[in-house]
């Protein structure tokens, strides 16, 4: 693995090199938050932040997405084009946690089996540079508890980490390795990746939140109908946030929209806080009030994925906590559970 070490006053330099030669997804200063956007000319990079408002899925799972383009003619339908090639890009500054989101919704949209080539295409001609979280977190972080930390370098392909007047750069994959031409020389010494192991301990025990994720699988496979469920679910309002801004949450409704004898496809979110997500045709709502719907996006997290894929489909990084509007936080739905 090849690492080196650059000054940190270089860094938004590099940065604003690479996105003059391709396109660069960066944290940007909007108002009162920090999302992540397609870095343009004159735009700031921020480095330091402790995580975007919303979450980088939007990049490789778009909220809405062409699909195809159709017209009817008279030989019949004639298929004009198929969604819209991605280009090669750059993601910078995600933090651990929504890197190893990548992973984890890899295992759904990326199977040997089925692959949705619109994510696919887009995630493997993206780096992702990653900026380790070394300073203090949120109070709603949680990642050492769903199996992350502040210094995981699960899913990126550059890990950038502060460690003091420098930043340590690890080029994890083939894929990061690509950008090794705008770091310099400069190899990274002992000193700097002792600093980096020093770090990551002072990190990882600065999570103040500790949730017993792992524990509760085995009630949520035999509780089904416990009356537990009647007592989360009262204050929701069914407003999406905790899905829209969740990194590894990913319902999605595809529908046509016509005009003439032209169509396109579209691929927009979903959400299964919303009361139509599961509306049948016939009028029937097997999910017919927010309990169901709740326990869904419970029962998703911590069983469904986790009996799919062997893992917990939550990533700590505490969005859905945060920004609820009626403070419905899933950190204490999961500690409740471990008590019965």
């Amino acid at each position: 693995m090849e690492k080196r070490s650059i000054k940190k006053e270089t860094l938004t330099g590099i940065i604003k090199k690479i996105a003059g030669e391709m396109r660069v997804f960066a944290p940007v200063k909007e108002e009162d938050g920090v999302f992540f956007r397609v870095l343009g000319e004159g735009v700031e990079p921020q480095i330091n932040y402790a995580n975007t408002k919303n979450a980088p899925k939007n990049i490789f799972f778009p909220r809405t997405e062409k699909m195809m383009k159709y017209t009817r003619t008279d030989k019949g339908m004639e298929f004009v084009e198929n969604g819209e090639e991605a280009k090669d890009a750059v993601l910078f500054g995600a933090r651990p946690c929504d890197a190893r989101s990548f992973v984890l919704l890899d295992r759904l949209f990326d199977q040997e089996k089925y692959k949705d080539p619109y994510y696919v295409d887009k995630r493997e001609k993206t780096v992702i540079l990653t900026i380790a979280c070394v300073h203090p977190p949120y109070s709603t972080c949680f990642c050492t508890s769903v199996g992350g930390s502040p210094t995981s370098e699960e899913g990126s392909d550059v890990m950038l980490t502060d460690v003091g007047d420098s930043y340590l750069v690890e080029f994890l994959t083939p894929k990061g390795e690509k950008l090794l031409k705008y770091f310099g020389d400069t190899q990274a010494d002992a000193d700097a990746e002792a600093k980096k192991k020093e770090i990551a301990e002072k990190a990882a025990s600065e999570i103040a939140s500790h949730v017993p994720a792992k524990e509760i699988k085995t009630f949520l496979d035999e509780n089904f109908e416990h009356p537990f469920w009647d007592t989360i679910h009262q204050k929701c309002l069914a407003c999406g946030t905790c899905t829209f801004l969740c990194p590894t949450c990913h319902c999605f409704d595809i529908s046509d929209e016509v005009k003439g004898p032209d169509g396109v496809r579209i691929r927009n979110w979903d959400s299964c806080m919303f009361p139509m997500f599961t509306m049948e045709t016939s009028g029937h709502n097997p999910r017919p009030s927010q309990k169901e719907r709740w326990r869904q996006r419970t029962m998703h997290k911590f069983k469904y994925y986790v009996d799919m894929f062997n893992a917990i489909s939550c990533v700590g990084c505490g969005r859905c906590v945060m920004y609820c509007p009626v403070n419905i936080d899933i950190r204490k739905i999961v500690t409740d559970i471990s008590k019965l």
